[in-house]
Formats: C-alpha cells, sequence, structure tokens
C-alpha cells in the first residue's frame, strides 16, 4: 500500500477492532501489548489516543480495559473482513481528518492502486461536490468516501458509473427509511425532496479508454440537524427517522450493492442499469424540471437515458428533444 500522510495508524485500526470485536469482556494490557505490537506502556497511551477521538474505554484496575460502547468509526480492519469477496476489502485507507477523499484516490489512481481501492475519511475539511460546490462533511456524522474504478469501458459510457453508485446508495439506506428514497439524475439521493446523498464521478482517460475512475460518495447519517444554508435542501438519515444508524452497516450495504451492480453492468451492459433507474427514480421520464448548463437553462420534461446513461429532456420551447450531457436538474413548478 502507498505511504501516505495522515493515514490512521495500524494499530490503532488494531485496538480499536480489538476492543470492538471483545466489546463484553475486559481485556488484559498484555494481551493488547501483544495483539497490537506494542508495548504495555504504550497501551495506556493507545488508550489515551482513542479517548480523545471520543471513544469510551473503561479501564479495570489490575485487569485490563473493555470498550463501553463500540465506535461508529470506519477503520479498515472493522471493514475488510466484511466485505470478503469484494474488491474492496483488499486495500483501504482511513483518515481522520483529510481535504478531499476525491483528491486523495486520483492521487492513488495515477500512482497505479489496484482497482477497488478505497479511501474514507471521519472529516474532510475541502469536500467536492458537483460544479465544483464544496461538500460539508461533519465529523464523524456521515459516511465520506471515495472508489478508485478501472472499468474496462469508453468514456462516453462514464455517467452510468454514477448511475450504478447511485442505485447502491438507494438500496443502501432504503431499508433505513419509512419512504421511498428518489435519485435525481445523476447523482443526487432525495428524501422529501431534499438532499441526502450525493456522488462525485472523475476520471483520467483518453478517448477511447478510462485509465481509472473514481467515485466519490457524501452520506449524511447522523447530522442532527444542517447548516442554516442547507437546512431547505438537505437532510440526514437521523433526521429523517429522528434515531442514529450505524454508518459501518451502512457502508457495507454500499460497497456490496455497488459490487453487484457493477458486476452487472459489466456482465449485462447498460440495459438492467436503466431499467433498475427507470423503476426507482422519478426524475426518469415526465418530470418536468429546470435545467441549468454552463451556458443556458431551459425548462423541459424528462425524456428517458440514453444508453450511455445521458439524460434525454423534451425542452419547453419546442427545439425537441436534447441530450443533457451535464448541468443541474431540478424540478419545475
Amino acid at each position: 500500500m502507498a505511504d501516505l500522510p495522515g493515514t490512521t495508524d495500524r494499530r490503532i485500526d488494531a485496538l480499536l477492532t480489538l476492543l470492538a470485536e471483545n466489546s463484553t469482556i475486559v481485556i488484559s494490557g498484555a494481551k493488547i501489548a501483544k495483539e497490537i505490537g506494542v508495548t504495555r506502556q504504550q497501551v495506556w497511551r493507545w488508550i489515551e489516543k482513542l479517548r480523545a477521538l471520543g471513544v469510551r474505554v473503561k479501564g479495570h484496575p489490575r485487569s485490563g480495559y473493555h470498550i463501553e460502547r463500540v465506535p461508529d468509526i470506519l477503520v479498515p480492519q472493522m471493514l475488510s473482513h466484511r466485505l470478503y469477496g469484494t474488491p474492496f476489502a483488499r486495500r483501504i485507507y482511513h483518515f481522520f481528518k483529510i481535504d478531499s477523499t476525491n483528491a486523495v484516490a486520483m492521487r492513488l489512481g495515477e500512482s497505479g492502486d489496484p482497482h477497488g481501492t478505497i479511501v474514507l475519511a471521519e472529516e474532510q475539511t475541502a469536500g467536492r461536490g458537483r460544479a465544483g460546490r464544496s461538500w460539508t462533511s461533519e465529523k464523524s456524522a456521515g459516511i465520506y468516501c471515495s472508489i478508485l474504478l478501472r472499468p474496462p469501458i469508453p468514456p462516453a459510457h462514464a455517467p452510468l458509473l454514477t448511475l450504478v453508485a447511485g442505485l447502491a446508495a438507494r438500496d443502501a439506506v432504503a431499508e433505513e427509511l419509512d419512504v421511498l428514497p428518489d435519485i435525481r439524475w445523476p447523482n443526487d439521493l432525495l428524501v422529501g425532496g431534499r438532499k441526502l446523498c450525493g456522488i462525485l464521478t472523475e476520471m483520467h482517460a483518453e478517448p477511447d479508454r478510462i485509465h481509472y475512475a473514481v467515485v466519490g460518495i457524501g452520506m449524511n447519517v447522523n447530522q442532527s440537524k444542517m447548516p442554516d444554508q442547507l437546512a431547505d435542501i438537505a437532510t440526514s438519515l437521523r433526521m429523517e427517522t429522528g434515531k442514529t444508524h450505524s454508518r459501518l452497516e451502512l457502508l457495507i450495504r454500499l460497497l456490496r450493492s455497488l459490487d453487484r451492480y457493477y458486476n452487472q453492468f459489466l456482465a449485462d451492459g447498460a440495459t438492467p442499469i436503466l431499467r433498475r433507474f427507470a423503476e426507482v427514480s422519478s426524475y426518469f421520464k415526465g418530470k418536468h424540471v429546470r435545467i441549468t448548463t454552463p451556458t443556458e437553462t431551459f425548462t423541459g420534461t424528462t425524456a428517458g437515458l440514453e444508453s450511455s446513461g445521458v439524460l434525454r429532456v423534451a425542452r419547453d420551447d419546442g427545439r425537441g428533444i436534447v441530450p443533457v450531457l451535464s448541468g443541474d436538474v431540478a424540478e419545475a413548478s
């Protein structure tokens, strides 16, 4: 694995996993020292590091330590064995704080990291959305994840990767909600018309092939409220349901669903992905929308997707059905 500054120390990862997997018992300092490869004197210092990160670890004189509540921290060891059989189990980079998971994953793609590499952060200081927008990343409240893919598809079909990720994200959250989430082309997961999850796909490609693509997924999970400027347009699972949710379980479901849809896409082409999108998205066909591109704004009615995943819109101004390669889509009144 690449030596990336700021990645979570493997010993913190190992200590968290050891305590979490033995949460009902007290583990001696000697056993911890042996398991994570530090001295007994260092164990105390690592326990203090965990406490500083908000993990509640209780010490017992002369007997050891136990974790009072399993932490919802997305460290690699707690994920990898649950992702066995997928390409995502092999290489997982975790950061407690980073600028952007997509930026790191793009650098890893350039340096040759393999298909399926995952970059995770508890907090982002410069999270990115589409069209250069920022993505608010409250510490340990959401899922901030970027997946490195090396798909054997032409660049013209790259929009389908965003649809694949959107379908996976929808499946991951659907069972947590009483209402069915909607997908707004190309990359937003909506609940009650407010954004729950966004997807940013970036790639390095030549005209005829993709060298690598990075799919960044930002999901609002346990935020109790949104910043004032986002209150009318964004939501979280906790705000929708009134309860907290396991980010670990959500991320595992998300990645397993992504693996299933991605493999289906490679094996059977775009047709099953487009069919599924049509089933679950109100924006697929018949939705009156406002389209904002870098050069114009117009209204029209959605008319399905092209085989490449591009949206088709019948313009209100009588100029026929046009493909929307990129731009913002909003429901029009």
